[in-house]
């Protein structure tokens, strides 16, 4: 959580400058790493017990951080049924679509769609959201955004290479992101709690989801191997439940603005993760096709006086 800083010295304001850029750096590294943690859990455990670990353990971080703070659970069964549907959109699907994914494509290329979600969401949002209005730079940059899809898919061979199931599951994770984002704006924005207590019974409804539904589709694992159970255990209290607190922070101080631009820190990490520790390897198109998503997604985001939300713990 961000922490007051009172002053107008120039130690304050240089402490304040790297206390928001090593908050922000932490924020990419630990969801980058998050396409790493999800792809060793993958070794032992069934994708949807992988998320439903997640989630578990994202939801006693929350949910001690609202214990901590006296807060307050939201009230009404009207937000409750909105959440319910947010917390499918934003959380059980894209992460049991991410961690089935990653069971045939690289932790590195599953990343580099994610990299998608701001295209997605400027598509959805002219639908579903009456103030957003298109320009030609908007348009242009999903043009360029989806160019960079195919690219990253191989299109002119095929859509070879990659496992195209598993890459368009990845890339359908990024869309439901981007469909519960504003779902939660239409929905869940004057609800009179905090964002940390959404946000807290939002994982809380997502767990019991994936409680339903896992053992209708898993068996219990054979074995429980400590990189595989850490792993689940880091995605799910370091990449999910901190995750959240220090973009909350990082929101409250610096603006949701800054907040969301770690979407592009995130696939940067997820390569460097996969290369380096997990020996995986792309062909040239992949990186090349996710730079040209994130040159894409910058253009859909420069425009002025935006006004954006951040999305309750909705990020990889």
């Amino acid at each position: 959580m961000t922490v007051p800083v009172t002053g107008n010295g120039p130690a304050v304001a240089v402490r304040r400058l790297l206390d928001w850029r090593v908050r922000f750096a932490a924020l990419g590294l630990v969801w980058g790493f998050s396409f790493l943690f999800m792809k060793v859990g993958n070794e032992a455990f069934a994708p949807l017990q992988v998320t439903l670990g997640r989630m578990v353990f994202g939801t006693a971080v929350l949910a001690g951080a609202v214990a901590v703070k006296r807060d307050r659970l939201p009230r009404g069964l009207r937000t409750w049924a909105h959440l319910t549907v947010a917390a499918f959109l934003l959380n059980a699907l894209p992460f049991s679509l991410f961690a089935t994914a990653e069971q045939t494509i690289p932790s590195m290329l599953a990343g580099m769609c994610n990299a998608a979600t701001p295209l997605f969401s400027m598509l959805v949002s002219v639908v579903a959201l009456s103030e957003d209005r298109p320009s030609r730079q908007r348009f242009a940059g999903v043009g360029i955004g989806f160019a960079g899809v195919l690219t990253v898919l191989g299109a002119w061979q095929g859509f070879s290479g990659q496992d195209p199931k598993g890459t368009v599951m990845a890339l359908t994770a990024a869309l439901s992101y981007a469909v519960g984002w504003a779902y939660v704006r239409r929905t869940l924005t004057h609800t009179g709690s905090s964002h940390l207590s959404v946000s807290a019974t939002q994982l809380m409804l997502g767990t019991a989801q994936l409680l339903v539904v896992t053992p209708l589709f898993t068996s219990l694992p054979q074995t429980y191997p400590a990189k595989s159970v850490l792993s689940v255990l880091a995605l799910g209290a370091v990449g999910t439940g901190f995750a959240f607190l220090i973009q909350y922070g990082l929101v409250a101080e610096k603006g949701p603005t800054i907040g969301s631009m770690v979407t592009y820190l995130i696939p940067i990490v997820a390569t460097a993760a996969g290369a380096l520790l997990l020996g995986e390897t792309l062909s040239w198109n992949e990186p090349v096709g996710a730079v040209v998503i994130l040159a894409g997604a910058a253009l859909t985001q420069l425009r002025p006086r935006a006004i954006r939300k951040a999305g309750a713990a909705g990020q990889p």
